[in-house]
C-alpha cells in the first residue's frame, strides 16, 4: 500500500523541481524527504528519482505516479473540506497573498473584521504580485490569494483554482493639477496630449508597466518616455505631485485630494481601459468555514468600499 504523506512528497517534488525547495516549504530536513522517498521507491517496487546534475528529477515511472497521487491527494483534501465544514468551527490558518493596494484596501480591513468575527483564526498577510501568488495558492503555501487582472492582460489560471471577481474598475490617468491638459479639459483628457511627458510605472515586465504602454500605443499612438519605475503608487503620486512624470492608475488609489494636493485625475478621452480585481482560492478548500471566513471578509471589506456585490 502506498503512503499518502509520501506521495504528497512526490507531488511536491514535481511542483517544486528540488528536495530542497520541498523541504523548505513543508518544513522537514532534505535529508528526511530524500529518506521517505526512497521508502516510497520500496513500496513502488520502481525507480523514482534519478541524478540529474547537483539534484534528482522524476522518473518516466514517477510522473506516471505523479498523475495517480494528484487525484488521490485532491479526493483527500475534498474530504477534510467537507469535515472541516460539517464541524463549522472557523479556526487554524488563514493566509493570504495580496497585491500591494488590495492589502491595504481589502486584506487589513478584512483581518479586522476576522480579529472579532472569528477569534480562534490566526491571520497571515503577505504581499505577492498575482505571477506570484497564484502558484503559491495552487502549491497550498497560501489560503486565499487578492489579484488583479488587467484589460487584455489575461492571467495563467492554475489547475483546481477557484475564482470569485469582486470589481471591474476603470483606469485613470495622474498628472499635476497644473498641467495644461488638466487645465483645458474637464473630466477626460486626450492621451495624446501627453506624448511628450515623462511617466512613472511599475518595474519591467510588471502588468502596471504593460499596461501603460499598451494604452499609450494604442490609444495614444505613441511609446511613452517612461523615466521612473516603482511599484510603489505613493511614491508615483509624489512624482507627478511635484511636477516630475504623468501616470495611468486603477481606481482603487485614485489619490485623494486632502491627503494629496496638487494632483488631477482625469478619464482617457480615447477610450476605457479597465483592470478586475478578484479572489482566489483552491477548489478543494473552498467549503473550508475558514476559507469562506476569509472571502466573506474581504467582501465585508469591498461592500465598505463602496462596491457593489460581484464585479462590476
Amino acid at each position: 500500500m502506498l503512503d499518502l504523506r509520501r506521495l504528497r512528497l512526490l507531488h511536491e517534488l514535481h511542483a517544486r523541481g528540488t528536495i530542497a525547495a520541498v523541504a523548505d516549504a513543508l518544513q522537514f530536513t532534505p535529508s528526511a524527504v530524500s529518506q521517505q522517498l526512497a521508502v516510497l521507491e520500496r513500496e513502488a517496487g520502481l525507480a523514482l528519482l534519478e541524478p540529474a546534475g547537483r539534484g534528482v528529477r522524476l522518473t518516466d515511472a514517477a510522473v506516471v505516479l505523479v498523475r495517480h497521487a494528484d487525484a488521490l491527494l485532491e479526493r483527500a483534501e475534498l474530504a477534510q473540506a467537507d469535515l472541516a465544514a460539517a464541524s463549522g468551527r472557523v479556526a487554524g490558518r488563514g493566509r493570504i497573498a495580496s497585491f500591494q493596494s488590495a492589502a491595504f484596501h481589502l486584506a487589513v480591513p478584512a483581518m479586522r473584521v476576522l480579529a472579532r468575527e472569528a477569534p480562534d483564526l490566526r491571520c497571515e498577510l503577505i504581499e505577492a504580485e498575482p505571477e506570484q501568488s497564484l502558484p503559491a495558492l495552487a502549491l497550498g503555501d497560501v489560503d486565499l490569494v487578492l489579484a488583479d487582472e488587467w484589460q487584455h492582460q489575461a492571467l495563467a489560471r492554475p489547475a483546481g483554482v477557484d475564482r470569485e471577481d469582486l470589481r471591474r474598475e476603470p483606469v485613470h490617468l495622474v498628472l499635476p493639477e497644473d498641467h495644461p491638459a488638466a487645465r483645458r479639459h474637464g473630466h477626460q483628457v486626450p492621451l495624446v496630449e501627453l506624448a511628450g511627458e515623462a511617466w512613472t510605472t511599475g518595474h519591467r515586465e510588471t502588468a502596471w508597466e504593460e499596461i501603460t504602454k499598451r494604452t499609450c500605443r494604442e490609444l495614444g499612438r505613441f511609446d511613452p518616455d517612461i523615466r521612473h519605475r516603482t511599484n510603489d503608487s505613493v511614491t508615483s503620486l509624489a512624482l507627478v505631485a511635484g511636477g516630475q512624470a504623468v501616470t495611468l492608475l486603477p481606481a482603487l488609489v485614485d489619490p485623494d485630494p486632502e491627503t494629496h494636493p496638487g494632483i488631477a485625475v482625469r478619464a482617457i478621452a480615447e477610450g476605457s481601459v479597465h483592470r478586475t480585481i478578484f479572489t482566489a482560492t483552491r477548489t478543494a478548500d473552498a467549503k473550508r468555514p475558514s476559507v469562506q471566513a476569509l472571502r466573506g471578509a474581504v467582501r465585508q471589506a469591498a461592500a465598505s468600499l463602496g462596491w457593489p456585490a460581484g464585479a462590476s
